[in-house]
């Protein structure tokens, strides 16, 4: 019980040094900001809080119901008195058995709120992630944003909820508990809250490190988090360079930084704690003394002595918690700003006008004017660029790798805005500029391997859920991949490992093109998507979608020959430049290659 009670002492400790600081130094009203979009979602489900309240402030008041009871229960058997005892042995049951029946309640309501607004949480800041703007998102690593979007609104949504309640609960616990110890003996009361004033005293002597704490581990989490799913990502590679040392190697250099991390705070812990404890073990030594004095004198009985010292104990845990809560805000409040990070990020751009329809007759042509774009300010990657693709032709991107050819596709895509220039799109007689809205409009098929978890058929179906296996067959065939795929078991139903794992390079690439090929969009976009076929099924590849759709306009890049001497033009993507070939130049680049 001691020990409760001084842990109880050192997170009030801890909490109140983490307040001040927040005053201090002005992230105060940061912390209200943050607690204010937190309390946005409490909301919705307030009739479930008020429920929780109330059942909360029952429980509390039959604890103190039994905590009576058994002060009288006592004084009964001591006195030999047991006229009432069958009475207070009903009320103690019942109260202790209506308890439990009310922290079961309490406990079921709060996991389901808990998994429902972590749920609606996750929902809305997944819905914010995936409309972000591209450049903006690929600030953060894909492990950051993994451990904001899983542990910090966990912590959200732990405290979303049950924050308030317990704040009233624990007011009410410690109100009651105090003046019913009041009621008994005044000078009780004043020796239980001994350590109340000295802990809020204390407190301003230390520096707030428990917030700073919180967002270092929150960032080596991320941090951590991001290299070990690069490293799985990157088993394979790491393994056919024989490697795998420096990688544990690696590993152990942030365990070593976390453990450093880690004992920094753990030693700012031990310290505190022993002051903490020496306070704790003062107070608990008066309140023995004074309630020993009592009973030697026959103020009070046997029974008032151990409702006294219960309640001393009970009034210092409850003042405890409901200072202890101060932690749960202040955690709360770091991960709800990195959470904000991600919600506040730019919106991909989606122009309020409608644009041409997928169907409209003639296909579709692709232009950049006058493009200027630089990931960071004055490091242009491309400056000055024109280029252009029409319905029915095939339009390659040369040029060494690095040099900005990926960047144009993201800039067709909409996933990024020119700093100057347009990248629009004509068809039908209108002109609209390329943004989010017209996505619609193309298909894409990146570099690398791109494959799901899965069968086949759902990483097809991803892009069209409706369909059909006929459809889904089509679209291999015309990829060149349905010779393959039939030859499986289970054919469009084969299962395959995360990015591809169970297919060769090529059987993935044709896999991939044969999901941008069901799409069925006007405009297809291939990065680098036939490096891994061999000469005579790339041209085929090539040969099939045109066919299939002469008005398609096909945007590829490449680093292969024989594709060139497929294309309608050839542009050279080179020093910040996009220009366009001339037939003798895209000629002898490709016996160049």
């Amino acid at each position: 019980m001691e020990s409760d009670n001084r842990e109880q002492d050192r997170q009030l400790f801890y909490s109140l040094s983490a307040l001040f600081a927040s005053l201090k130094d002005g992230t105060y009203k940061e912390i209200l900001d943050d607690w204010k979009w937190i309390m946005s979602y409490t909301v919705r489900y307030k009739g479930a809080v008020i429920f929780y309240l109330v059942l909360g402030l029952l429980s509390t008041s039959l604890g103190l119901v039994s905590s009576v009871v058994t002060k009288y229960m006592i004084d009964i058997i001591i006195g030999r008195d047991t006229g009432k005892l069958p009475l207070l042995i009903a009320v103690f049951a019942g109260s202790g058995l209506t308890g439990i029946v009310f922290n079961s309640i309490i406990s079921r309501i709060s996991a389901r709120l808990d998994i429902d607004i972590n749920h609606d949480i996750q929902g809305e800041i997944f819905d914010h992630i995936i409309d972000a703007d591209w450049l903006s998102l690929s600030r953060y690593s894909t492990g950051d944003i993994l451990n904001r979007f899983g542990n910090d609104i966990g912590t959200i949504s732990g405290n979303a909820i049950s924050w308030l309640p317990r704040i009233v609960i624990s007011i009410y616990q410690f109100l009651a508990t105090f003046f019913l110890i009041l009621h008994y003996d005044r000078v009780m009361a004043l020796i239980s809250l001994a350590s109340a004033p000295f802990l809020l005293m204390a407190s301003k002597i230390v520096i707030g490190r428990q917030r700073e704490y919180g967002k270092k581990t929150k960032q080596m989490n991320s941090r951590v988090m991001h290299f070990e799913m690069e490293t799985f990502q990157s088993m394979d590679t790491i393994k056919a360079l024989g490697i795998t040392g420096h990688f544990s190697g690696k590993l152990r250099e942030w365990q070593q930084r976390y453990r450093s991390l880690y004992m920094d705070y753990n030693l700012f812990s031990i310290k505190t704690s022993i002051f903490m404890s020496l306070v704790g073990m003062g107070v608990e030594f008066a309140a023995m003394i004074y309630c020993l004095f009592l009973l030697w004198n026959g103020s009070i009985t046997y029974g008032t002595m151990t409702l006294f010292l219960q309640q001393r104990s009970a009034l210092s845990g409850a003042f405890g918690t409901l200072v202890g809560l101060i932690p749960s805000f202040l955690n709360s409040s770091v991960s709800a700003h990195r959470v904000r990070e991600l919600v506040d990020l730019p919106r991909e751009v989606r122009l309020s006008t409608a644009g041409p329809d997928v169907h409209t007759a003639g296909g579709f042509t692709v232009e950049m004017q006058d493009v200027t774009f630089a990931y960071r300010e004055g490091d242009s990657v491309i400056r000055d660029s024109a280029f252009r693709a029409a319905p029915g032709e095939i339009v390659a991107l040369v040029g060494p790798s690095g040099e900005g050819k990926t960047t144009l596709v993201r800039l067709i895509l909409g996933m990024m805005q020119p700093g100057e220039g347009s990248v629009v799109i004509k068809a039908g007689g209108r002109i609209t500029r390329m943004n989010a809205s017209l996505r619609h409009l193309m298909t894409y098929v990146p570099q690398g391997n791109t494959i799901l978890t899965g069968t086949i058929a759902e990483n097809l179906r991803s892009v069209r859920e409706d369909a059909t296996d006929e459809e889904v067959i089509e679209a291999l065939k015309t990829a060149c991949a349905w010779d393959f795929v039939s030859k499986l078991p289970e054919g469009i139903n084969a299962s395959v490992g995360e990015r591809g794992r169970g297919l060769s390079e090529g059987q993935a690439q044709r896999i991939a093109i044969a999901r941008a090929i069901l799409r069925d969009a006007p405009v297809i976009l291939m990065d680098e998507a036939t490096s891994a076929l061999d000469v005579a099924t790339e041209r085929r590849v090539l040969s099939n979608i045109m066919n299939g759709d002469p008005t398609r306009t096909v945007i590829l890049t490449t680093h292969r020959p024989t594709v060139l001497t497929m294309c309608t033009r050839v542009y050279k993507v080179m020093d910040t430049s996009v220009r366009e070939l001339t037939r003798e130049e895209a000629a002898e680049l490709a016996i160049d290659f």
